[in-house]
């Protein structure tokens, strides 16, 4: 990837706090706002693939195909019905990824080197982790310029965050120098719940800048949506989630010095 194209692997170790609602409608909002993004389901559970309106196993290869049998990144993408927004598939497949190319010697590397010769280069690549700290992250992590952090608005929010920032660490110390984190940012906020106020308040404190000011809210159009295989923008483009991940681009694009266009 040139240095015009932004690399995000979204990254917690804990299931269910909103990293593949985050990396779809992230995606979607940044499309909207102009960019040309490449969203990559490395997620073996293929919720992204489902959440945008694609049928696990229908397509004729994944990400599966790419990182184990050498298959072309550009081979593996499709559109999607976001116009503008391009997707890499996953399937249970993945699953298996890690048993065979674990032995590899470029097993670490093998999506960073999808991506370097992936063409034409947008200007965004998300990626979607799996909820756990194994190969296919570590790949992630070894592609990717920066990672966004998902933290729900829960008791235990801060519970594990800083066994992945040292994660993080390593990775940026052994295998990425380059490797940043882009932010923090807070999901499943409930403005009727006093727990929320004050887990947000605990994280800022603990974290200061690197909380992104745009909260997520708990947000029932933002759950419907993946059952009908949307973004949330294109399912009700006016709800509070909408409107809220509306905000996370365009702060997204301020933080990176980008321009929206369109």
């Amino acid at each position: 990837m040139t240095k015009n194209t932004r690399i995000i692997a979204i990254v917690n170790q804990k299931g269910g706090v909103g990293k593949t609602t985050t990396s779809v409608n992230l995606a979607a909002a940044l499309t909207l706002l102009g960019q040309s993004v490449l969203l990559i389901d490395l997620d073996p559970q293929g919720n992204a693939t489902t959440g945008l309106g694609l049928t696990r196993g229908t397509t004729d290869l994944t990400l599966y195909d790419v990182m184990v049998e050498g298959a072309q990144l550009a081979d593996a993408v499709i559109e999607t019905n976001v116009k503008g927004l391009k997707l890499v598939p996953s399937d249970l497949d993945l699953s298996g990824a890690e048993l065979n190319i674990g032995a590899a010697a470029d097993r670490s590397t093998r999506l960073k080197t999808a991506l370097e010769n992936y063409e034409p280069k947008p200007d965004y690549v998300l990626i979607d982790c799996p909820p756990a700290l194994g190969l296919l992250t570590v790949n992630a992590l070894t592609a990717t310029n920066s990672v966004l952090v998902p933290l729900q608005c829960e008791f235990f929010a801060l519970e594990g965050l800083s066994q992945l920032l040292k994660t993080v660490e390593m990775a940026k110390a052994n295998i990425n120098p380059d490797l940043v984190i882009d932010g923090v940012m807070l999901t499943m906020y409930d403005k009727r719940n006093r727990l929320s106020d004050q887990v947000a308040a605990d994280v800022r404190k603990h974290l200061g800048r690197a909380v992104f000011k745009t909260i997520i809210p708990r947000n029932v159009r933002i759950a419907e949506a993946p059952s009908f295989g949307k973004p949330v923008m294109m399912y009700d483009p006016h709800c509070a989630g909408s409107l809220a991940y509306m905000d996370l681009g365009k702060e997204i694009l301020r933080r990176h010095g980008k321009r929206r266009r369109g």
